[in-house]
């Protein structure tokens, strides 16, 4: 089963570049994205981010998450035409105002969501927490509780598909229309799938205990991350971005 933060393996430049500086450019993305307020910088900044994704092959997650997140846009889009009301009236409850607003919002949610993903699946989960303990000086708890996490992701949602394939071999239909409805079915699941959870969540810190792990340091890795000159130019870029934001 694919995942939107599976690992894409490659060669290109963004592969090859620094975990650490990974995380600067997402994080000057979205850092951009919230600061942005006209219409150009906000897809602009999409239009990178895909153009980022279709460099390094990895478009696949991003694609994936689109599909998820677009409905939410869309509600966000909704709420906010309804709840702002003021400027000149375009069509029944909508206004000038609640659709620039809505619209910019809509565009923020998918610019802060998907710089992030591009960055996970270009990366390898043990490559980021250990060039966090090396170069930011995170403690390694810290960086292994935060990629581990991230690694949960798909295993719970394996985990949830297992369950609801059990139940509707049982006769419930998860297929219907009616989010309410829905929403009702999903929620017994949650019992189940946090009694997994918590056994999967114990099974795993027994396992790193009984590794040493509170006896790792920032010399333990045997792997190193420097920064070079392409992550000098990056992170000059990723503050460029910022900047644009700020003016923009």
């Amino acid at each position: 089963m694919t995942n939107v933060i599976d690992y894409a393996p490659g060669d290109s430049l963004l592969h090859r570049l620094n975990p650490v500086t990974k995380l600067a450019l997402a994080a000057a993305i979205i850092l951009a994205t919230f600061l942005g307020d006209t219409y150009v910088l906000l897809i602009a900044l999409l239009v990178l981010t895909f153009v980022l994704g279709i460099y390094a092959k990895s478009t696949t997650g991003i694609v994936s998450l689109v599909k998820l997140m677009v409905p939410l846009s869309l509600i966000m889009l909704f709420l906010q035409t309804v709840f702002i009301r003021t400027g000149g009236p375009i069509f029944a409850w909508i206004t000038t105002d609640g659709l620039i607003t809505g619209t910019k919002a809509a565009l923020r949610l998918l610019g802060v969501a998907l710089p992030l993903i591009l960055m996970l699946t270009i990366t390898q989960l043990g490559d980021l927490a250990n060039a966090c303990v090396e170069v930011l000086h995170v403690p390694y708890r810290y960086a292994f509780t935060f990629t581990t996490a991230l690694r949960f992701v798909p295993v719970f949602s394996q985990e949830m598909n297992a369950i609801m394939e059990a139940q509707t071999a049982r006769g419930v239909e998860y297929d219907t229309k009616n989010p309410l409805k829905k929403i009702q079915l999903m929620l017994p699941l949650c019992v189940p799938l946090l009694v997994s959870s918590v056994g999967k969540t114990d099974a795993t810190a027994l396992a790193a205990e009984q590794r040493g792990f509170y006896l790792r340091t920032r010399a333990s890795s045997y792997k190193r991350y420097p920064i070079k000159g392409l992550d000098i130019a990056v992170l000059i870029a990723s503050v460029a971005l910022i900047v644009l934001g700020l003016l923009f």
